[in-house]
């Protein structure tokens, strides 16, 4: 067989035992131990008995229990364990390997590898390796069931990062390395650039370390980290150095003990457990420990974590509720015999027994709890998002009463537009609040929270509200596809993946600008297992943030707004500039016009005054009489001087009429009343005379010269 071959049956036959489906996590085991699956196995599951390769063929490995252990696992007296607890041979050592292998089975590790389970005709030789066939493990293989891993052993992490949830599954053996590595994976933030946030606080310091393993971490099967990409001019942590700096802090604690609904005010040092505050409510409330049951504790704290390590504000609510009153209350849901005598031990000793932070199954039976009555606040199959919006203020407002934030009522489209499809300045959050009625965080979360002033105030100023009912399927699908047709697929699965034990719940969904284009993305998913001073927080720092991304678009709002402005001024400008010059040029096309017209009026005139002229002129020409030889007798020679010096000639019978010489003049273009006609001497004015005079009676023969000057 090929060293190739050889590899790829030792990789599926690690895979096959340790459950690691990751090959590149199996490889990497494999690569450290050079390839020697028995080195592999021992690194993954680390036991304090010897390595399996010094297991000899025909010997079974032995764990070191005590015997009396043994025995109560196996049923056997202690005396027959004493065989098995040494490795000696004894009559029922089959029975304590088969009792290990169904115990390893059944536990948190990992299920020991049996040749016969192998598939295949030849069984488990076909795909084991020769490298372990050598070693001749055999199915009494059975490795420590405390330290062996399977299904029930994978860690579930939902990472928080770039507004997007992504599910890592990994083993609880596995190290903050591996992690990240996987993390690395599915986001692509290099793992010297990541910074995780969400570890339960006593464990914070430990979680910075790469080869803390997880399982040490006190983790839940299920966690929640954020993610931060950590930039590129380097980032500390501090969250352990602010953990130190709130030990000397002063807390204040304001309580609500149920079901009396009392109040109380306490200041505690930030040094101070849990259990010496669940210690100092016992003084004051009279309730037990061990009766103690709150609400309002971050995940992952337990009674020896301090106020400071816890992760609350310095101003934080908390409910008290005494589980004793509530098993009271549901009595006839339980059997008499089923009670513990809770008056009967109220001793300092009690405090001995709160072991488990806020769990108190241990004392009573399971017992399903009373159900308020009309818990649906939607009524089934509702098919219309406003009527069912309607509804549901109705019912919560009649179920919870006074005071009560504001919903919007109409369909969730609706609600989105008036929050998010405005400009930047305008624009405010839409919170969506999800209610269940089969929560039993919704009664503690709509009487306490929800009728904060401070919370209902900071709804009306910086958050359209908006409420849905999500206890009926049908109505919960429905409100499923809006939010994927208003909003997105992704916002969908947000609402789909709230668990109900984190119900209610509210998403924060504002509008952002996200690859050059305006979108509506979740910003923030608020569960309903929150304190009052959290919730107060979480909204806070959701609409600075909000506001900040904001500041961005405004900006670029406000410069295009003043880049309109500018050049609508400029158009304005450029119109009134235009309008002027229109103006201008239809007053020079008119004064054109007019002086045209002027122009025309004028050589009209100046045509008929022409004409007028010309028709004078040829009458007086016609008039003449006719002009004598210069031989004959009785005739006169007038010249005529022109204004210009030029001279006119011609005779005339003495018997011709001063008329006669005027219309001569005339006819030469000389009118009367344009032109004044005088004698030589004595100087007269022939145009004031009587113009049917003769020439002879006025003297004018043998000849004359008369003189021609303009009229004025």
């Amino acid at each position: 067989m090929s060293d190739n071959q050889d590899k790829e049956e030792t990789l599926a036959s690690f895979q096959n035992i340790t459950n690691i489906e990751d090959v590149g996590e199996a490889f990497s085991h494999l690569e450290a131990a050079n390839w020697d699956l028995v080195e592999a196995l021992s690194r993954v599951i680390p036991q304090d008995d010897a390595p399996l390769a010094n297991l000899s063929p025909n010997t079974n490995p032995i764990h070191h229990h005590p015997p009396e252990a043994i025995a109560q696992d196996a049923q056997v007296s202690p005396a027959a364990a004493v065989g098995a607890g040494t490795g000696a041979a004894h009559p029922n050592a089959n029975l304590n390997t088969n009792l290990n292998a169904q115990q390893a089975a059944n536990t948190n590790g990992f299920r020991p590898f049996n040749y016969d389970e192998m598939p295949g005709p030849s069984q488990g030789a076909r795909m084991f390796p020769s490298k372990l066939r050598k070693t001749q493990l055999t199915s009494s293989i059975n490795l420590d069931p405390s330290r062996q891993n399977n299904n029930q052993n994978i860690l579930v992490f939902n990472i928080h990062f770039n507004q997007q949830i992504y599910q890592i599954r990994i083993q609880s053996l596995a190290t903050v390395e591996q992690l990240k590595r996987k993390i690395f994976d599915v986001t692509n933030v290099p793992q010297c650039r990541q910074a995780l946030r969400g570890w339960p606080p006593s464990r914070a310091s430990e979680a910075q370390l790469s080869e803390t393993q997880l399982c040490n971490l006190g983790l839940a099967p299920e966690n929640e980290l954020i993610l931060v990409d950590l930039t590129d001019d380097g980032f500390m942590d501090t969250e352990q150095d602010e953990s130190t700096q709130r030990l000397d802090k002063i807390f204040k604690l304001h309580i609500v003990v149920e079901p009396e609904g009392r109040r109380t005010t306490l200041s505690m040092e930030g040094k101070t457990t849990i259990e010496e505050l669940k210690t100092k409510v016992y003084y004051i409330t009279n309730t037990p420990v061990r009766h103690q049951e709150w609400s309002g504790w971050p995940s992952g704290c337990d009674n020896e974590t301090t106020l400071a390590q816890s992760g609350i504000e310095q101003n934080h609510e908390f409910v008290v509720r005494n589980i004793a009153d509530r098993v009271q209350n549901n009595s006839n849901a339980l059997n008499s015999s089923d009670v513990v005598n809770l008056d009967s031990e109220s001793s300092a000793d009690e405090f001995e027994d709160a072991t488990d932070f806020n769990n108190s199954e241990y004392i009573f039976t399971d017992s399903p709890p009373v159900q308020p009555l009309n818990r649906h606040l939607i009524s089934n199959n509702t098919n219309d998002e406003t009527s069912g919006s309607a509804q549901f203020v109705e019912n919560y407002r009649a179920r919870f009463g006074e005071p009560h934030a504001d919903f919007f009522i109409g369909s969730l489209e609706d609600a989105l537009r008036l929050a998010c499809h405005k400009p930047a300045k305008e624009r405010k959050l839409l919170a969506i609040y999800l209610h269940h009625g089969e929560s039993i965080l919704t009664n503690v979360f709509c009487d306490h929270l929800m009728k904060d002033e401070g919370i209902i105030l900071t709804f009306r100023e910086n958050f359209v509200l908006y409420g849905w009912d999500m206890t009926y399927e049908s109505n919960k699908d429905m409100f499923l596809s809006s939010l994927t047709a208003c909003i997105n697929s992704n916002a969908s699965l947000t609402a789909r993946n709230i668990k109900l034990d984190k119900l209610p719940a509210i998403m924060l969904v504002g509008k952002s600008r996200m690859m050059g284009r305006q979108t509506c993305e979740v910003l923030s998913v608020i569960h309903g297992n929150i304190g009052l001073a959290d919730l107060q927080s979480r909204l806070f720092d959701t609409t600075v943030m909000y506001e900040e991304q904001l500041q961005g678009e405004i900006r670029e709002e406000n410069e295009r707004a003043a880049r309109d402005l500018v050049k609508a001024e400029q158009d304005m400008a450029y119109e009134e500039t235009l309008q002027a010059d229109m103006a201008k040029e239809a007053a020079k096309r008119q004064k054109e016009l007019a002086q045209a017209a002027e122009r025309k009026r004028i050589e009209s005139e100046r045509a008929e005054e022409d004409a007028r002229r010309e028709s004078i002129r040829l009458v007086a020409k016609q008039s003449l009489p006719q002009e004598p030889a210069e031989h004959e007798a009785n005739i006169s020679k007038i010249r005529v001087r022109k204004p210009t010096g030029d001279h006119l000639e011609r005779r005339f019978y003495t018997r011709d009429t001063l008329q006669d010489l005027l219309n001569f003049v005339a006819a030469n273009g000389f009118l009367i009343d344009e032109y004044k006609v005088f004698s030589g001497w004595p100087r007269r004015d022939l145009t004031a005379i009587e113009a049917s005079q003769t020439l002879e009676s006025l003297k004018l023969y043998p000849q004359e010269t008369v003189i021609l000057e303009e009229r004025f």
